[in-house]
C-alpha cells in the first residue's frame, strides 16, 4: 500500500502540477496508518532526487511508457529509489514495488516492473558512477533554478543546493506563555527525544530525530509548535509591544503570527489577514490550540478594503508569496513545480503589496518585509526599489549574527542542520 500510496502522490506532482501536500491530503487516511512514514520518506525522497531516478529509468525502459501510464513510471521511481537511497533490503523493496502494480490497477505490468529493478540490481554500478552527468543529474536541480543561484550567489550556490538536496531538521518553537526552553528540553528528554537548543532563537528547539509532531508532549495543550529556526526570527525583527496593533499581511497557517502574539504575552490588538478562504482554518486551529487571540479577516494584501484597511499599524509583518527557494528541502516539490516565468509575476504581486500596506503605517512604526526566498528580485531589488518609490521609507539596517547582510536587509541561506533560507528588511516610517 505504501509504494502505491508514493506513486500516485509523486504522479500527481509530476503529472497534475499539484503541490505534494495536497497530493498527501488527498489520499486520504491510508488502509494501515503505520504506512505513512515510509509513503512521506518515499514521496520526499523521490522528489529530491527525480532527475536521477527519471535519468536511470530512461536507460532502463526500452522504450518511454504511454501517457496513461505515468502513474506506473512513478512507481518504477519508487522503486530505483528504495535501491539507491535507502536501507531497504533490496528483495523486499522489489517485492513490494512489483505488488504494487496490483494495487494501482496494472497487475499487467508487475513482469515489467520486476524485471526492470532487477535488471537495475546487475547494472547498479554502471548505471550510477557514469561520467560527467548533465548538470540537473549532477545537481538534482532544474537548469534555470541553478543558473540564477549560480548568478546570484556564485561563491555559495554549491553550498546551497546541497543544503537543499538534505533532509530538513525538526525544529521547534516553545510557548514562552506556558514553559521554558530548559523545562521544556528536559520534558523531551523524559520522554526520549535529545534535542539542542537553536543558536539564533531565544525559543528554538532542533530535535536529534524527527517525531509526529503529535506525539510531542504538550503539544495538544499549546506548549509548543512546529516551526523552522529561520522562520522564528521573524517576531524578534518585528518586535512587537503589548498593546500595539499589529498586522500580519499574509497570515496562514500562522507559525509567525503565533509567535509575534507569544512573545508580546497575547496583549496586542493583532488582524490576521489571509486571503486564502481554505487557509483561514488552519490559522484558527493553531491559534486556539495555543490560547492566543487575534482578529481573523480574509482579505487581500494587494488591495486593502473593509475595515481592517481602515486602521492604522505601529507594526506589519509582510511575509509575503515568493518563490519558496529557501525552503525546498521541505517542500521538494517546488524544483519540478515551480517555473521561471513564474519569478516576475511574484514580484509584480510583492511590489503592490508593499505598495498598498505602507500607508496603514504609523509614522515612527515598522514594516517587516519577509521571503522564503534566495533570489534578490525577490529580495534586496525589491526593497531597494521600494525605498526609491517611498521618500519617507528607510531601511534600518538588522545588527544579528546571522545571515548575510545585504545593501537593504539581510539573506540567510539553508544550511544542513541549521535554518532554512529566508530574507528580512525592515522598514521604518519617519514621522511627518
Amino acid at each position: 500500500m505504501a509504494r502505491a500510496a508514493a506513486a500516485i502522490s509523486i504522479h500527481a506532482v509530476r503529472d497534475q502540477g499539484r503541490s505534494l501536500d495536497d497530493a498527501l491530503r488527498r489520499l486520504g487516511r491510508l488502509e494501515d496508518e503505520r504506512d505513512a512514514p515510509l509513503v512521506h520518506e518515499l514521496c520526499f525522497g523521490v522528489l529530491r532526487t527525480l532527475p536521477r531516478q527519471e535519468s536511470i529509468a530512461r536507460e532502463l525502459l526500452h522504450r518511454p511508457l504511454k501517457r496513461e501510464d505515468r502513474d506506473l513510471e512513478a512507481l518504477i521511481l519508487v522503486g530505483l529509489y528504495q535501491l539507491t537511497e535507502t536501507r531497504i533490503p533490496p528483495h523486499a523493496a522489489v517485492a513490494a514495488t512489483v505488488d504494487a502494480t496490483r494495487i494501482m490497477g496494472k497487475a499487467w505490468a508487475r513482469s515489467l516492473v520486476n524485471a526492470l529493478l532487477r535488471r537495475f540490481q546487475r547494472d547498479r554500478r554502471r548505471l550510477l558512477d557514469r561520467p560527467d552527468p548533465v548538470p540537473e543529474v549532477r545537481w538534482l536541480f532544474p537548469r534555470w533554478l541553478l543558473e540564477r543561484l549560480q548568478a546570484a550567489w556564485p561563491n555559495h550556490w554549491q553550498e546551497i543546493v546541497d543544503a537543499s538536496n538534505a533532509r530538513a531538521p525538526m525544529c521547534l518553537r516553545v510557548n514562552r506563555i506556558k514553559t521554558t526552553r530548559i523545562r521544556y528540553v528536559q520534558r523531551l528528554g523524559a520522554a526520549g527525544s535529545t534535542a539542542r537548543p537553536s543558536r539564533n532563537t531565544r525559543y528554538g528547539i532542533t530535535l536529534d530525530r524527527p517525531v509526529s509532531a503529535a506525539t510531542l508532549p504538550g503539544f495538544a495543550d499549546g506548549m509548543v509548535s512546529v516551526q523552522d529556526e529561520g522562520a522564528q526570527l521573524a517576531a524578534a525583527l518585528l518586535d512587537a509591544k503589548p498593546g500595539e496593533r499589529v498586522l500580519d499581511a499574509c497570515a496562514a497557517p500562522g507559525g509567525k503570527c503565533a509567535h509575534i502574539l507569544e512573545r508580546a504575552g497575547n496583549q496586542l490588538e493583532l488582524t490576521a489577514l489571509e486571503i486564502d478562504p481554505a487557509r483561514l482554518e488552519s490559522l484558527r486551529e493553531n491559534l486556539r490550540r495555543l490560547d492566543l487571540s487575534a482578529l481573523i479577516v480574509q482579505g487581500d494584501a494587494r488591495t486593502p478594503v473593509g475595515d481592517w484597511a481602515g486602521v492604522r499599524y505601529h507594526r506589519i509583518l509582510l511575509d509575503a508569496p515568493c518563490s519558496a527557494t529557501g525552503v525546498i528541502r521541505r517542500h521538494p516539490d517546488i524544483k519540478w513545480l515551480r517555473r521561471d516565468s513564474d519569478i516576475a509575476p511574484l514580484c509584480s504581486s510583492q511590489k503592490r503589496m508593499l505598495d498598498a500596506l505602507w500607508p496603514l503605517l504609523l509614522p515612527g512604526g515598522t514594516l517587516l518585509y519577509a521571503t522564503c526566498s534566495l533570489l534578490p528580485e525577490e529580495n534586496q531589488e525589491q526593497i531597494q526599489a521600494f525605498l526609491g518609490r517611498h521618500g519617507d521609507a528607510l531601511a534600518r539596517p538588522l545588527q544579528v549574527p546571522w545571515g548575510a547582510a545585504q545593501p537593504f536587509g539581510r539573506q540567510l541561506l539553508p544550511q544542513e542542520r541549521g535554518p532554512d533560507g529566508f530574507y528580512y528588511a525592515a522598514l521604518e516610517k519617519s514621522s511627518p
